[in-house]
């Protein structure tokens, strides 16, 4: 008997298939368009993309163009690609463009179907981002659908690391633009750290696609993209603090697998206070409990984390004597990324190679908060039903699954559960054998280096022929996976997440032609390809009699999208296919979060050596128990996004200030303004309101003035005079300083004035706003503790935080107001000394030094380099061209004390 739900579904559809089903009679539109967009010249397309554009310009709305946009759109990539999207294309095309995430299965063409709504949205002239996952993907995206885009009179652009600046402005101006999250990312910290609007990459943030979607914006979004600077070296202490861990027994620490948290016992803070004693780093009577051990502390906790929760070949290899980070999900090498917070250092003490500095936060930004700046977002993937509640809560995005152009005809088993690993194994090694003997290619499934290639090895005793792709292959990638697909393959792969590359059945054409033609450059291509695609159509017969691609999973995921990914690399384009998971009582995810009952009902089964439970219970129960970690990892996402929304909420105050003061031509008013408010805190401070003169501190207001406005005033003087109040003495101050900035202005002229203003004042922000984003790194570890005092750590966040920012904003006036104060032009003696010191240093290092004009500033307070001397070039530091001046001036170095020819 149907249950009341499946009946109603029956009659109804379900709400996605109602969803699909509004969207048809769109299609259709656009289909009936086709006959007459086929009969354009190529010409025509441009002509029609301008037309589009003015249209738009003049007030229609993009849904009123998507018909004739897709129609044109579709037919300049079957005239530059041979591709004619399917209906089914054209239905993810339009939900992208409607702001979803559009879920289409393995090999349904996604690559394609982003260049739609990338077209209509770039019609608007704003620049249109689709984000991959991997810098290879950018490439190839963008080389391959720009072939669209150039049809249709559109350019593309791409962003890799380490672009030379002018080729990734003109990326970014590029009408439709291929990157990585990462360099999004990063580019929009990296702006708001410019001096110069000039120098900024990005336009704004109109549309994205994002490809991967669910990689991205929920796996990669536990952690916040940094750009940080270097500190003080530690490695001495790292190394001697690693020297104790190897001593810890089991009653030392605690190890919470679930939570992956790790804490030292009492007992095992009593003997790390004794080692530490015993190594002279915890002086006598001291313990770590004392505010003076809080670095301390730091250290022994850290290298804890590093020696008990993280493990060489699953979480880090070494490679090149360098720690280098895995990415869990994808499997793939993370060059360049580090563990923050001397997490990274901590490993590389365990692991004997070089310890990088520690790093201090410049910029910071969570990839939600980086994506919630755009006005539309869009994404694609194959799995992203089992995060729909997270997608719509944090991002505003809706998931529509899109139909499959063929019928899936994959068969998914159920989960084989053996008792002991040893005993799953078995059962893997039984399996392979087994369908590599009629030639079937198999994808098997790891979730870790060390398991990929334990059972690599177990293969190679077997005298089984196969390949392992995993972060040691990273290089191999392309190739390992266009092979998968052949007769007889074993492919290990360590997590198959948005590897962006379809496993063919029989092989992919398109690399054996490269690769054919790479051996014999004299060959005909055309020849080449006729053969090579005859003997693929033969092997695609014998793979397809095989029963196509079998997916074997060795282990279940934390997350049920990973295993989904897994099983989506089988069966695409309506090919045949199946997938097993072959698990045990051992696995991690069984161990930690299967039930005991689970264990118990297994055990009464009777579970003889070598014999694995099969039902459908069992997959229901694992299901139970990954949803469970879903959820827990979505609340530690919700609670690192509410955190950083109260950063992230002063970050967008300080960069639209920041904007402000670039744009601006004149500042005058600005910091004239700061320094009256400064006046007022200075006179309120020591002059409090409602008080007598005998109640003033007028000494201490004197030698403030003298501190901060760098003027010698007679204010205890003033203070005696009768009938002289607060107001008065606030009056006489504003005037003396404002009278001594008119004599500034007129000494360096205007132009130069405001020039020096906004550089002033840009260079605080930053320095004050870095100094801002370490205090509440430390808060927010702090505050934790207060949940033992029944307080609300996020409350106490907000609280503080914005304490702090009001002190920051505090600091910021006196700051530009107290340098501000100080500079003084260069008399012509200095000048011509300082030339002289340039042309001495320029002739040293072989160059040729011509007159240059010199800067015209220098300040009189602190310099950004200790024993800073403008006359002694061996006093500078070795700062880059680009780094800020060690003379503190806020110019670049280039531009300052650097400029020669």
């Amino acid at each position: 008997m149907l249950g009341l739900g499946t009946l109603s579904r029956k009659v109804f559809g379900t709400p996605n298939d109602r969803k699909v089903k509004a969207v048809r009679p769109l299609v259709q539109r656009i289909n009936a368009l086709e006959p007459e967009f086929q009969a354009k010249a190529d010409a025509e397309l441009i002509a029609k993309t301008e037309e589009l554009k003015k249209r738009h310009a003049e007030g229609e709305s993009l849904d009123a163009l998507l018909p004739e946009a897709f129609a044109n759109c579709r037919e300049a990539a079957r005239r530059a690609l041979g591709l004619r999207a399917f209906d089914v294309q054209l239905i993810g095309g339009i939900f992208l463009h409607q702001g979803n995430i559009a879920e289409m299965k393995t090999g349904e063409g996604k690559t394609l179907v982003a260049t739609f709504p990338a077209y209509l949205n770039a019609l608007g002239g704003r620049g249109v981002h689709i984000v991959t996952v991997n810098d290879y993907l950018a490439k190839r995206d963008a080389g391959w659908m720009g072939k669209v885009y150039a049809r249709l009179g559109m350019t593309t652009g791409v962003i890799i690391p380490h672009q030379p600046d002018d080729e990734k402005k003109e990326a970014y101006a590029a009408d439709i633009t291929y990157a990585t999250n990462n360099e999004l990312g990063f580019d929009y910290l990296r702006d708001n750290m410019k001096t110069d609007l000039a120098q900024m990459y990005q336009r704004g943030h109109a549309f994205a696609i994002v490809d991967e979607v669910d990689s991205i914006l929920i796996d990669e979004a536990r952690t916040p993209l940094i750009i940080s600077g270097q500190s003080q070296d530690r490695s001495d202490l790292y190394q001697k603090v690693d020297k104790l861990m190897p001593l810890l027994e089991e009653s030392h620490y605690t190890l919470d697998e679930k939570q992956r948290v790790c804490n030292y016992t009492e007992a095992g803070t009593d003997f790390i206070e004794d080692k530490l004693r015993e190594a002279e780093l915890l002086g006598e009577g001291r313990t770590l409990y004392d505010p003076e051990s809080t670095t301390l502390v730091h250290h022994v906790n850290q290298a804890l984390r590093a020696h008990k929760m993280l493990f060489k070949d699953q979480h880090y290899i070494v490679r090149d004597n360098q720690i280098v980070l895995i990415d869990e999900f994808t499997g793939r090498m993370m060059q360049g990324r580090r563990l923050s917070d001397g997490l990274h250092q901590a490993v590389e003490a365990k692991e004997g190679v070089a310890i990088q500095p520690e790093n201090v936060t410049m910029a910071s930004v969570t990839f939600q908060n980086y994506f919630r700046l755009y006005e539309k977002l869009a994404g694609m993937t194959g799995t992203a039903s089992t995060e729909a509640e997270e997608f719509k809560e944090i991002y505003d995005l809706g998931v529509v699954e899109i139909p499959t152009n063929m019928p899936i005809a994959r068969v998914d088993e159920h989960d084989q559960v053996f008792k002991t690993a040893r005993e799953k194994f078995d059962g893997i090694m039984e399996a392979i054998k087994e369908a590599n003997g009629r030639g079937q290619p198999i994808l098997v499934g790891t979730t870790s280096i060390e398991k990929s290639e334990e059972l690599a090895a177990m293969l190679t005793n077997a005298g089984i022929p196969h390949n392992v792709l995993n972060a040691r292959q990273h290089e191999k990638e392309a190739q390992i996976v266009a092979d998968a697909g052949k007769v007889g393959a074993v492919t290990i792969a360590t997590n198959m997440a948005g590897r962006g590359t379809d496993i063919q059945l029989g092989g992919n054409v398109e690399m054996q032609v490269l690769e054919a033609l790479a051996e014999d450059p004299e060959a005909d291509p055309a020849e080449t390809r006729t053969r090579i695609e005859a003997e693929h159509a033969e092997e695609r017969k014998k793979v397809l009699d095989a029963g196509g691609l079998f997916v074997l999973a060795t282990e279940r995921h934390e997350s049920r999208r990973i295993d989904n990914q897994l099983r989506g690399r089988s069966g695409r384009q309506g090919d045949p296919g199946r997938s097993s998971f072959f698990l045990s009582l051992e696995d991690d995810l069984m161990r930690i979060f299967g039930s005991e009952r689970l264990e118990k009902v297994l055990s009464t089964l009777g579970m003889k050596e070598g014999e694995a439970i099969v039902h459908p219970w069992v997959n229901k129960s694992l299901e139970k128990a990954q949803g469970k970690v879903e959820a827990r990892n979505f609340d530690i996402r919700k609670t690192l996004l509410k955190f950083d929304n109260v950063m992230n909420d002063q970050r967008r105050v300080i960069f639209e200030q920041r904007l402000d003061i670039l744009r601006a031509e004149d500042l005058s008013e600005t910091v004239t303004d700061m320094r009256h408010s400064m006046i007022e805190d200075l006179v309120t401070k020591h002059m409090p309101p409602n008080t007598y003169a005998d109640q003033w501190d007028a000494e201490g207001l004197q030698d403030a003035v003298k501190e901060f406005l760098n003027l010698e005033m007679p204010v205890t003087d003033w203070a005696e005079e009768d009938g002289v109040d607060q107001e008065a003495v606030r009056e006489r101050l504003w005037e003396a300083a404002d009278k001594m900035m008119a004599e500034k202005e007129e000494a360096f002229g205007p132009e130069s004035m405001r020039t020096i203003e906004k550089q002033l004042l840009l260079q605080s922000i930053d320095g004050k706003w870095r100094e801002h984003i370490v205090t509440l790194e430390h808060l927010r570890s702090a505050v934790n503790f207060r949940g033992y005092a029944a307080r609300d750590p996020l409350n106490e966040y907000k609280t503080e935080a914005f304490v702090l920012f009001d002190q920051m904003l505090t600091a910021l006036r006196e700051d530009v107001t107290q340098k501000l104060a100080r500079i003084r032009p260069l008399s012509q003696d200095e000048q011509q000394q300082m030339m002289a010191q340039m042309r001495a240093a320029a002739a040293a290092e072989g160059k040729l030094a011509t007159p240059v004009d010199l800067p015209r500033i220098t300040p009189e307070g602190p310099a950004l380099v200790e024993g800073f001397d403008e006359n002694d070039p061996s006093t500078w530091g070795n700062p880059g061209r680009n780094d800020p001046c060690p003379c503190g001036s806020g110019k670049k170095f280039k531009h300052c004390h650097g400029r020669l020819a």
